[in-house]
């Protein structure tokens, strides 16, 4: 399989960019994937866990369900993932079943990164696939996407413990 060029990674980041947009959009947590086979984006997905209150609804799982539909099959042996947070150890599982022999990933997660940070699933050689793994591809993008999300969230948080505690002062 070729190496995509620097350009390549970077427009088919950018589109798993614009799915990690559509997920913060419903406030989800912001990661988006996409599934490139020959050139074209055959699988897309964001985050769906709060909305499907389904824990495996993943980008990157919806991203692999909509490129085996598409090519027709449950392997994915000539296909690049794009994905702007380092997979968990379920995705990472996913990748390998899937037979997915190069991903390229945008943040690194060091509490739940399974392609690098906390293990090294997809190179680890007791495993019958091993993927080529490409990091930090539009990283800042990536890393900004997520803070700022995180960021909103703690922020409404404090508002909410600020309200409650101004409500209980006022009815004392």
């Amino acid at each position: 399989m070729r190496e995509l060029t620097i350009e390549e990674q970077q427009k088919y980041m950018q589109a798993a960019l614009k799915e990690a947009y559509k997920a913060r959009a419903i406030g989800e947590v912001p990661i988006g994937a996409v599934i490139v086979h020959d050139g074209e984006i055959i699988g897309r997905g964001f985050n769906l866990r709060e909305h499907v209150q389904d824990a495996t609804i993943h980008a990157e799982m919806m991203a692999i369900q909509e490129a085996n539909r598409r090519l027709k099959s449950w392997r994915l042996e000539d296909c690049q993932m794009f994905v702007t947070l380092e997979p968990c150890p379920m995705c990472a599982g996913a990748i390998i079943n899937s037979r997915i022999p190069q991903l390229y990933f945008g943040a690194r997660d060091p509490k739940a990164g399974a392609v690098g940070s906390l293990y090294n699933l997809l190179t680890d050689e007791r495993f019958n696939h091993q993927v080529e793994v490409h990091e930090r591809i539009l990283a800042k993008e990536s890393g900004e996407v997520l803070q700022q999300f995180f960021k909103a969230i703690r922020a409404k948080q404090k508002a909410r413990k600020q309200a409650a505690k101004a409500q209980q002062t006022k009815d004392a």
